[in-house]
Parts: structure tokens; C-alpha cells; sequence
């Protein structure tokens, strides 16, 4: 019997055997057997190469998943952080209305200045307060600001009360800070004309960074109409000083402020900027830092003002009456130089703004000058028509017709007229009449009237009269009635006299 070996390959799997050979089995050559064999391999390495390159999408798929949901929540934490944010604003922005309503709790308006707020509630604690100091209900919105109700100081903080360090440059206010305040301008200039004294603190620490050197200024400060000043302390604005030199103690006794000094060591100037006319501080403005050595440091501190102008006996002015609490623009009695006189005051504006106050009469609201006198030089005998005139004296205004007889009232006002005339009388057994009239617009006003009676002689009637006219109002004289042989009698002497002049000018119209 002849013993062979069998390869039988069933699903991939290769399954050897010995035995005997028979007619039902399948028998390969080697070479068979082997690519066989090889063939099954490939197509095996190919099943494993789809199945990990099916993974590799799938994995792919995965992670691009993965990152979405990643990405939608980073989404959900910041949308969840924004809320969080306005959440907070809103319950910052309920405080500040909580505690403007529990300073005028009780009140009508908002207080002026935080004084006002502690005289009316002693139990206020310090803390962030609304105020108005231009007045509620005219001006600009209230402010947010600090109240020391110990003191009654009101500060208004701004954006630059931290220290900042100016770095490195060469030329004079080559480095510049706006300062932005939590107040507007008007309210901080309506604060300052209330207060009795204002000031702001400032402080400046330097090495070889100063504020003059050989004679230029390489630093100075915008005061509020942005005007450069180069004082560092106390008021006068006329000369460049710090605190040190009103003192007399600066390092270099030669100069007026420590940071001049070309002494190389840390130096510091510190001031009080008390002139309130100038304040508050728009800007900071420094240079000559351009040594990697120098150096620059400035502390501004918040607008601060306490006190009150003192107002005692009657007011004087509309700034006057604005300081004791008035709003409503409007005519107001104060004591003039001898006497009490009338203004008016519009409050929509500050004290030192154009036309704030206006006097009534011959100082800011002047009377138009409105005055004539005008004569005759020849008789006139003509009834009720407007005696004409020949010869003018004055006629300030030109309102006078000389030809016409009328007067016409260029403004309205109070006026005063008068006028005096010689009639002549001829000789008559009856008695003779002479009648002058004033008119108003072709309405009798008054009448003056002469009589004479069996001789020949000649009067005077005259009349005077005070009216209220209004512009476009015409005024004149004439010979209302007069017996036969009277007339009115004129020569180059000139008996014949109409004046007037305007008392008072109706001023309304143009306030």
C-alpha cells in the first residue's frame, strides 16, 4: 500500500492529513496547493485592509461628531455666560435705582448735591447716590456719584483713578490722557457754582521725567475748557508750581516742583488743585520719558466738591435764585443797587452762560430811545385835521411826521405827550371858543379848551396825556372847534410846541 499526503482546503482553512488516497478526494500539485494558499491570503489581507479602512471613516465620523457637540457647548457655556453678564448688570442697575429711591424717599426731586441729601435724611450711610445738581426737569439726565454723608462731599469718579504708567517718549505732552467722568460737563459746572469749594488730588511719580526742563514745559493739565496749565497745587494759576514749592521744602530748593530735579532717585510730587473755576482736569499731558531709565507714574483722584455759597438777605441776581433752588424760568423781584427791580432768569442755562439774566429796563433789555419835539412858525386855522409842523427840534426815532401831524409808535410802551399853543382872540361882543383835542388813532382822548368874551386877547390852552400804545399806534393833535376871528397864532417866535417821549418799553415781546 502506498502512503501519499492530502491537502484539502475547505472555507480558507488549510486541514492536513495522512491517509490513504482515495477516488473521492481532491488532489493538487504543490504548485496549486500554494497559489491557492496565496490567493486566499490577499483576499484576506484586502478583507482587513476594507475593515480598517471602514474604522478609520467611522473614527473619522466620530471625532467630527465629537467636535460639534464640543463647539455646541462651548456655544450653550458662552451664551450661558452673556446671560449670566446681563443677569448681573440688571441687578447692579436695580441697586442704583433702590438706593435713588431711598434718597428721595419722601422728596419731590432728585437732591442737587449730596449736602442737600444728608440735611434732608441724616440717616443716609456713604455710598453711590443719584444727584441733579442742574436741576430736575431742565439740563442734563442726574448723575451717579459718591456721597460722603459724614462731610456732605459729593465725588464724581472718571476712568483714570488708578495709576498709569506714561512710558517712553521725548517731546512735551508727548504722552496725553483724555480723563472721562461719570458726569457730564454741565452738571459738573452746575456742582461747582453750587458748592463752596472744589478740588481735585494729583500725584506724580518720576525719575528724570520733568515737568520744565531748561525752560520748556514737557507737562501740563487741561483745565475744563481745555485750556493747558502748568500749576501742580493750590490755586494760582499764573505760576508753574507743586506742593513742595508752595512750601518751600522740594528737594532742590532752586525749583518749584521735585520731579525738575535732575537728582537720580525715585521722586514723587503730590497736590491739591483747589481753584474750582478751572476744574475738573480734562487731560494729563507729560514727556521727556525717552531714557530706558526714566520713568512716569500719574494719579489723578475723583472731582471732588463740598459746601455751599452762602446766599443771605435777599437775592441779588438770578444766579442767586438759582443757588436757593429755583427752576422755572421766568420775571423775578430782586434788590437792585437802591431799589428792588425785575429780571428775568432762564433757568434752562448756568449762571455765566450768555443771557442767563436779563434786567429789565436800561441795562441788558434797553428802551428803544423814541423822543421828539417839533414846533410851528406861521398861524394855522383848519379844523379836525392833524396839526402839521414845520420846524423839528428832535426826532429820536424818526417816529414823528412833521408833515402829516402823527406820530406813529414804533414800539410798544408807555408813553408821555404834551402840547401847548397860543390861540389869538379877536374883538367881539359874543363869546368865542378854542378847543385842542389829542386823538388816538382817530379816537378823542382829551380835550383843552379856551374862552374870551368882549375884547380881543389872545391864550394858551395846552394838555398833556400818559398812554399805552402799541407799535403801529398813531398819535396827534388838532383844532377840534374854534369860533369865528380865533385861530392859532405862530410866528418865528414859535408858540407852538408838541413833545413826547417813550416811558416804558413793553419788553416781552423780546425775552
Amino acid at each position: 500500500m502506498v502512503r501519499t499526503f492530502t491537502i484539502a482546503i475547505t472555507l480558507g482553512l488549510v486541514l492536513i492529513s495522512s491517509g490513504t488516497t482515495t477516488s473521492a478526494d481532491v488532489t493538487f500539485t504543490l504548485e496549486e496547493q500554494f497559489q491557492k494558499l496565496s490567493d486566499n491570503f490577499i483576499q484576506l489581507k484586502e478583507n482587513v485592509e476594507l475593515k480598517d479602512h471602514q474604522h478609520i471613516k467611522m473614527r473619522k465620523v466620530l471625532e467630527e461628531k465629537v467636535t460639534r457637540l464640543e463647539e455646541m457647548m462651548e456655544r450653550k457655556d458662552r451664551q450661558q455666560e452673556i446671560l449670566t453678564e446681563k443677569i448681573i448688570r440688571l441687578e447692579r442697575l436695580a441697586e442704583k435705582n433702590d438706593r435713588a429711591t431711598s434718597m428721595t424717599s419722601g422728596r419731590s426731586a432728585v437732591p442737587r448735591t449730596c449736602r442737600e441729601a444728608r440735611l434732608a435724611d441724616p440717616s443716609l450711610a456713604s455710598g453711590m447716590y443719584w444727584i441733579d445738581p442742574d436741576g430736575q426737569a431742565v439740563g442734563d439726565a442726574p448723575i451717579y456719584v459718591y456721597c460722603d454723608m459724614i462731610s456732605g462731599t459729593t465725588s464724581i469718579p472718571h476712568d483714570s483713578q488708578s495709576s498709569m504708567n506714561v512710558g517712553h517718549c521725548a517731546d512735551p505732552g508727548c504722552y496725553s490722557r483724555a480723563i472721562a467722568y461719570n458726569a457730564s460737563s454741565r452738571q459738573m459746572s452746575a456742582l461747582t457754582e453750587l458748592s463752596a469749594e472744589c478740588h481735585q488730588s494729583i500725584q506724580y511719580d518720576c525719575y528724570f521725567a520733568p515737568f520744565q526742563f531748561d525752560g520748556i514745559s514737557y507737562a501740563w493739565w487741561n483745565d475744563k475748557n481745555r485750556n493747558p496749565e502748568y500749576f501742580w497745587s493750590g490755586s494760582n494759576d499764573s505760576v508753574h508750581t507743586c506742593q513742595c514749592g508752595i512750601d518751600r521744602n522740594c528737594v532742590d530748593p532752586s525749583l518749584e516742583c521735585n520731579c525738575d530735579s535732575a537728582a537720580p532717585v525715585q521722586l514723587t510730587d503730590n497736590g491739591i488743585i483747589s481753584n474750582k473755576n478751572l476744574l475738573p482736569v480734562t487731560s494729563l499731558n507729560f514727556g521727556r520719558t525717552q531714557l530706558e531709565s526714566s520713568s512716569g507714574v500719574h494719579t489723578l483722584g475723583p472731582f471732588e466738591c463740598s459746601g455751599q455759597v452762602a446766599i443771605t438777605g435777599i437775592p441779588s441776581s438770578c444766579e442767586d435764585l438759582w443757588r436757593g433752588g429755583h427752576t422755572l424760568s421766568g420775571l423775578y423781584s430782586v434788590m437792585g443797587a437802591t431799589k428792588v427791580e425785575t429780571v428775568f432768569c432762564d433757568f434752562a442755562k448756568l449762571p455765566g452762560d450768555t443771557d442767563f439774566q436779563k434786567w429789565i429796563g436800561f441795562t441788558d433789555v434797553k428802551s428803544s430811545p423814541v423822543y421828539f419835539y417839533v414846533q410851528r412858525s406861521s398861524s394855522y386855522n383848519s379844523t379836525n385835521t392833524p396839526i402839521p409842523f414845520e420846524v423839528e427840534v428832535l426826532n429820536t426815532g424818526g417816529a414823528m411826521n412833521l408833515h402829516s401831524g402823527k406820530f406813529t409808535a414804533p414800539v410798544t410802551g408807555k408813553y408821555f405827550f404834551s402840547f401847548i399853543a397860543k390861540g389869538l382872540f379877536s374883538n367881539s361882543a359874543t363869546t368865542r371858543y378854542f378847543r385842542i383835542t389829542l386823538y388816538l388813532n382817530g379816537n378823542n382822548i382829551g380835550s383843552t379848551e379856551v374862552e374870551e368874551a368882549n375884547t380881543s386877547a389872545s391864550h394858551t390852552p395846552s394838555l398833556q396825556s400818559t398812554l399805552a400804545l402799541q407799535a403801529g399806534d398813531q398819535v396827534w393833535v388838532q383844532i377840534s372847534y374854534q369860533s369865528a376871528g380865533v385861530y392859532l397864532y405862530d410866528d418865528g417866535r414859535h408858540f407852538t410846541h408838541f413833545t413826547g417821549w417813550i416811558l416804558e418799553q413793553d419788553n416781552f415781546p423780546s425775552l
